[in-house]
């Protein structure tokens, strides 16, 4: 196995996992927390569950991170960031720094303390608000992932 195909194989890893995951987030436990908790509850069991997640989005981020970086660096793929026909290249890069800030600095260092509070005074609207950003997060992502399949074998998405 060459080192491409082992970042590659890291990558794509890395990528079902912490995306995979978002999705299961989004799509399964918080619309069951939304219909099983009252308003008030629904943060707090989110956050409770969403712990052991965040770690596993932690190390599964640094990896995609790490193996993208390397895979641009060896390929000399640095003028994908720069071509239209490429546009999925940008929008991985910037899926990973909105999720990477959002672990790392944004959701320990005020997100979570700011949620909190206006989950205490506004919890259904709190927490709406909060889904919405999963399922806009997800969307996203989806279409850079599927942007980028396409686009390594031939396909632009916006061009048929």
């Amino acid at each position: 196995m060459t080192d491409i195909a082992l970042a590659l194989a890291v990558h794509v890893v890395a990528v079902v996992l912490w995306i995979g995951g978002v999705g299961v987030v989004a799509t399964v436990l918080m619309p069951e927390i939304g219909r099983s908790r009252p308003p008030g509850e629904r943060f707090a069991a989110f956050h409770a569950l969403e712990k052991r997640f965040a770690r596993q989005s932690r190390i599964t981020t640094l990896l995609a991170g790490a193996s993208g970086l390397y895979m641009t660096w060896r390929l000399h793929a640095w003028s994908w960031f720069a071509s239209v026909a490429t546009w999925w290249m940008p929008a991985m890069a910037l899926i990973w720094l909105i999720f990477t800030l959002m672990l790392f600095l944004i959701e320990p260092l005020f997100l979570d303390r700011w949620l909190g509070r206006r989950a205490a005074s506004r919890p259904a609207a709190t927490f709406q608000w909060f889904q919405r950003l999963h399922h806009v997060l997800l969307g996203l992502s989806l279409l850079t992932i599927a942007g980028a399949v396409a686009g390594l074998h031939g396909v632009d998405l916006f061009h048929w």
